[in-house]
């Protein structure tokens, strides 16, 4: 008898070739899709990060997606989530799969369910996915080539879009003649496509692809960004330094010195900039788990620019 799959705060994860395997994806697939049948919902983007066996349990998705009459959107090549998740809202889809396991050990692999407007699922749709996934599942499930012959499946480039959508939004030629350069490390994750992209004079560490991560869970922490920090302490030649978990959501900063700021003070940082930078005046929405320096700005600005 299959196990019962439960998602966790941010998508399903187990360990590759134990519990997470293809025929387990595809029941999640399958509830997913169900659910998605009974909700009226028609399209799809589905994309993978730099896993093991990512291209393979994103394709797996896709069969059972279109094969319950969903259209979807396949990524080409592995993406970031925020990539997904803007390819959700650029494609007009109705949700969002990711198949990664974010900033976990290497043995791990997940799945990710992203609504239309490409922020996390609420816990309701997050349960009533699970409710229907079958105990058991065959796969009748036609080819990948047949259901891209047919049109029910379509490769999209997600990274185009990103890269696009952010010459829109951002001034980067200003930032790269700015004069401050930046060391970024991808922890061997999604994101060591797209930034030395936007930004070709950064230095990059781990900018190539390794399904193991060379043994290290890709978290932006600390501990586990000792090269970079001592990149930065040691040459001063950098005004900042970067780095982004496995799928790219998360990120960890270093001072021109090698210090570490955390996500809390990033976005300390961000409001300082919108207040005395931008002139921004109004109501920010926080949740439970920013700094609680958050709802009394002033003083956290005063300490934090210190």
């Amino acid at each position: 008898m299959s196990k019962t799959i439960k998602f966790g705060t941010d998508g399903w994860r187990a360990i590759i070739a134990r519990d997470y395997t293809e025929n387990n994806v595809m029941r999640v697939a399958k509830g997913t899709a169900d659910w998605m049948n009974e909700q009226g919902m028609t399209r799809a983007v589905i994309g993978h990060d730099c896993r093991f066996g990512g291209r393979m349990f994103a394709e797996a998705t896709a069969r059972v997606f279109a094969g319950e009459g969903i259209q979807v959107s396949l990524a080409e090549g592995f993406v970031s989530t925020p990539m997904v998740s803007l390819g959700v809202v650029k494609q007009q889809a109705d949700i969002g799969i990711v198949i990664t396991a974010s900033h976990n050990p290497p043995s791990y692999n997940g799945f990710k369910l992203k609504s239309g407007f490409g922020g996390p699922t609420i816990p309701k749709d997050i349960a009533a996915v699970e409710e229907r996934i079958p105990r058991l599942l065959e796969d009748t499930y036609a080819s990948l080539d047949v259901f891209l012959e047919n049109g029910l499946i379509r490769y999209v480039d997600l990274e185009e879009i990103y890269y696009q959508h952010v010459l829109e939004g951002f001034d980067i030629p200003l930032m790269r003649t700015s004069g401050i350069r930046l060391a970024y490390d991808a922890m061997y994750g999604a994101g060591q496509r797209i930034l030395p992209r936007i930004l070709p004079e950064a230095h990059c560490l781990h900018c190539d692809e390794n399904p193991g991560f060379h043994g290290q869970a890709p978290e932006p922490i600390h501990r586990n960004l000792t090269e970079l920090s001592e990149l930065l302490a040691s040459s001063g030649q950098f005004g900042a330094g970067l780095a982004n978990d496995g799928d790219a959501d998360r990120i960890g900063m270093y001072d021109s010195k090698g210090r570490f700021v955390d996500s809390h003070h990033l976005l300390l940082l961000l409001l300082i900039y919108l207040h005395d930078y931008k002139n921004l005046r109004g109501k920010v929405v926080v949740t439970f788990s920013v700094t609680d320096k958050m709802e009394t700005p002033r003083s956290s600005m005063a300490l934090t620019s210190k």
